[in-house]
């Protein structure tokens, strides 16, 4: 059967944790597992090209029974070929590709047309999206603790800050509840003009990162993702609604839908000497209330 010809339709962007699709097309996988391609599905895959954010848990369910699905990758389909995971070499959205969700299981997919119904863990997709919109905010409140350590114009965040963030951010990884971003300050962000001895007291940038942390907590505010359409490579946008105005960061991850479902932010500050420069390290801990997952 011919492979796919329109890119997956997402509806995790939502807060969907189930979906019903129909199966388009199921390619080998590593290990001996399968890759299955739905036309709609609520399950977030990891993007290679940013793998910030890391795949849902969850299950496949057909009619030979319910199967894990033990990852899922963002794929893309060009002159009749499935690229998938490491084999996809270019970034989502590029012209003349198809991009697809692909959903891996072990042992035998379902038949081409079958109906399967997709469930979500919800306890961890709510643990990530709890520490996705914790990095955003956290990253926010970096930019604005490190606004005086620029003298030279610099392009600027939602907030109007120097975008620290943006311009020196490595990596960036979620875990439960617990976010890792990693930013090289070397000598093209001090051409910059940004002044590298504004981290020589790490635990001082880390206090005015909390305290801003702290007011947004307190003050709550409804989280939501704009998009201009439904498939997987559409633009998507995290946007927060701070006392300050709208937010709005790009983003193809999971957010819970608003900060008052948090009772605390912190983040932590490291730094270590690197060959040309400096490492900053900032580990961020989301707390939910105890209304979440109830």
């Amino acid at each position: 059967m011919a492979l796919p010809t329109s890119d997956t339709i997402v509806t995790y962007p939502d807060g969907a944790t189930s979906s019903t699709g129909t199966v388009l097309h199921s390619e080998p996988f590593a290990g001996g597992r399968s890759a299955v391609l739905v036309d709609t599905t609520a399950f977030h895959p990891v993007d290679g090209a940013w793998p910030d954010q890391p795949a849902d848990r969850g299950t496949l369910t057909a009619s030979q029974g319910q199967q894990p699905i033990v990852d899922a990758v963002v794929g893309g389909i060009l002159d009749n070929k499935v690229h998938l995971g490491a084999d996809l070499t270019v970034r989502t959205g590029t012209d003349g590709w198809i991009f697809v969700v692909a959903h891996i299981i072990e042992g035998a997919p379902p038949a081409i047309g079958e109906q399967v119904r997709i469930e979500v863990d919800r306890e961890y997709r709510s643990a990530l999206s709890a520490a996705h919109t914790a990095c955003h905010l956290a990253a926010l409140a970096l930019d604005a603790a490190l606004s005086s350590a620029w003298s030279k114009t610099v392009p600027t965040d939602a907030l109007g800050n120097p975008a620290f963030d943006a311009l020196a951010i490595q990596s960036s990884r979620m875990h439960p509840n617990r976010s890792v971003d990693t930013y090289r300050i070397g000598k093209s962000l001090r051409r910059k003009g940004f002044a590298s001895s504004a981290l020589d007291e790490p635990s001082a940038v880390a206090e005015r990162v909390n305290m801003q942390l702290a007011e947004w907590v307190t003050a709550g505010g409804v989280v939501r993702i704009d998009r201009n359409d439904h498939t997987l490579t559409a633009r998507r946008t995290w946007v927060c609604e701070l006392p300050s105005g709208l937010t709005n960061i790009p983003c193809g991850g999971t957010h819970i839908g608003n900060i008052n479902e948090l009772s605390a932010i912190r983040a932590s500050l490291t730094t270590r000497g690197i060959d040309g420069g400096r490492e900053l390290t900032m580990e961020t801990v989301a707390t939910p209330t105890t209304a979440m997952g109830n």
